[in-house]
């Protein structure tokens, strides 16, 4: 792949990121009645807890088609809706 390539391609995944960052962050407020800015600490913060953690595992392969298992289930893959996005992202390169 060419440099030219390789830009467009990271272009392409940072605009997707973004976009699954924002579908995850309205999600967000719909589900806990609150506003989520998608660098917020979801758990330091105290908006979710384990199981509501399990559910957004649940939401994220059936709206992403994505199968997340084994290391991918760290918490930090869930801390926020942007890392939740780099999540889903890099599960379907």
């Amino acid at each position: 792949m060419s440099d030219t390539e390789t830009a467009s391609a990271n272009e392409a995944n940072e605009a997707n990121e973004a976009e699954i960052s924002a579908s995850l962050t309205r999600y967000l407020h719909e589900k806990l009645k609150v506003e989520v800015a998608p660098d917020d600490d979801l758990f330091a913060t105290g908006l979710a807890n384990s199981m509501f953690a399990m559910e957004l595992v649940v939401h994220l392969e059936q709206t992403f088609g994505v199968m997340i298992e084994g290391q991918d289930l760290k918490l930090d893959n869930f801390r926020s809706a942007r890392s939740m996005a780099g999540l889903v992202t890099r599960l379907r390169a």
